[in-house]
């Protein structure tokens, strides 16, 4: 493969530290936790222990401070062991930000320094029941009753949804608007009328605690509101772009992954007196993937080097989540049928990285809506 040019020395130190950590602390558990539908608090505290957590966030708010690189080694880390029970990335780069972005010092100051060491999880609550990528029809509301917000409604597919803490609900602060009636608001999980559901049975990712939420008047505090009211779909188109860079990101790193066990596979694997890879139809196929899997990896490095240019466009962003997850699912049922038989057995990292990766071209927008984005630009 082509060498890559995003990370210095000190970068590819780190990522031997979160190898490392991953491979022995968590990869030997994550069967288990596939068969409990969580991971468990003790996880989270050893990854804030190693300073794993909410690494981008600045230190006078618990962060470590360095640039977005060593988030993206974490997520590239997780995906080659297809760790996607761990909900780390959601943790610290999707709601993280929001708050030290748009959050005031007393929000920073309260929430951050505990999400670093893991003592408190998050999780964001966009997307609701009939609703799906359509944030604009969002039904939760937000309505003002002195200094409080009374919270009412549903949310579903929410990752960490039994875990969490701390959730940042999408509301509509003013129901006679669409887009600029939405509002982010904190809920702490503690709060009277919050109401986790059931834990939700999925395909794939199966040591993610996806959960139903139940607002059922939740009083908040007005100092809960993040940002501005009625700011917040703006808020969230803006941070939309770099969490559909992590789908890229995960889904190269885990075909590079997914290409490297089944050549091994293949070449240990006999049929009909020889290897499976000396058959031309594996080889080909091998060959295919190996050029597909770099044109990604090309194509993300580059999109990388924009986020941290601060250049890169909510455009580009829908094409890298379009095309790398549409690869993965291409890339990935190529190498489960090259394992033939043992490619349809879960003890197998390739049948579970097949499961889990589906997901990958529905979250985060579904790969229609990615489409819908890219073609008004036409």
């Amino acid at each position: 493969m082509i060498a890559r040019t995003l990370f210095s020395e000190e970068h590819e130190m780190f990522r031997e530290s979160v190898r490392r950590f991953m491979e022995r602390e968590l990869a030997p558990h994550h069967e288990e936790w596939e068969e409990k539908g969580e991971v468990p608090r003790w996880a989270w505290k050893k990854a804030g222990e190693q300073g794993f957590l909410c690494v981008a966030i600045p230190e006078e708010w618990g962060g470590v401070g360095a640039d977005r690189r060593y988030s993206i080694i974490l997520m590239e880390e997780q995906a080659r062991l297809n760790l996607t029970g761990l909900g780390f990335p959601l943790h610290s780069d999707i709601v993280a930000p929001y708050i030290h972005h748009y959050g005031t010092p007393d929000q920073k100051r309260a929430w951050l320094p505990k999400m670093a060491t893991g003592d408190y999880i998050a999780a964001i609550a966009m997307t609701e029941p009939g609703g799906g990528s359509d944030l604009q029809a969002i039904r939760t509301t937000a309505i003002r009753d002195g200094d409080d917000y009374v919270i009412s409604g549903q949310k579903t597919f929410i990752t960490n949804g039994q875990t969490a803490d701390l959730f940042l609900v999408a509301c509509k602060t003013d129901r006679s608007e669409g887009a600029r009636g939405i509002s982010l608001v904190m809920v702490e999980a503690d709060r009277a009328g919050f109401e986790r559901g059931r834990r939700l049975k999925k395909l794939g990712t199966k040591a993610q605690d996806t959960s139903e939420l139940f607002f059922n008047e939740v009083r908040v505090p007005a100092t809960n509101l993040i940002g501005e009211e009625g700011k917040g779909f703006g808020y969230m188109m803006q941070e939309l772009a770099w969490e559909r860079m992590h789908v890229g990101i995960q889904a190269v790193s885990c075909c590079e992954a997914a290409l490297d066990w089944t050549i091994d596979y293949t070449k240990s694997r006999r049929a009909f007196g020889k290897a499976v890879i000396e058959f031309q139809n594996s080889r080909f196929t091998l060959a295919e993937m190996k050029t597909e899997v770099q044109v990604g990896r090309i194509f993300l490095d580059r999109c990388l080097e924009l986020v941290l240019e601060g250049k890169l466009d909510t455009t580009t962003a829908a094409m890298v989540k379009l095309w790398t997850s549409e690869m993965q699912g291409k890339v990935l049922d190529a190498c489960l049928q090259l394992h033939g038989g043992y490619g349809f057995m879960w003890e197998y990292p390739i049948t579970r990285a097949f499961a889990d990766a589906r997901v990958q071209r529905i979250y985060a927008g579904t790969n229609e809506i990615m489409k819908e984005l890219i073609g008004r630009t036409l």
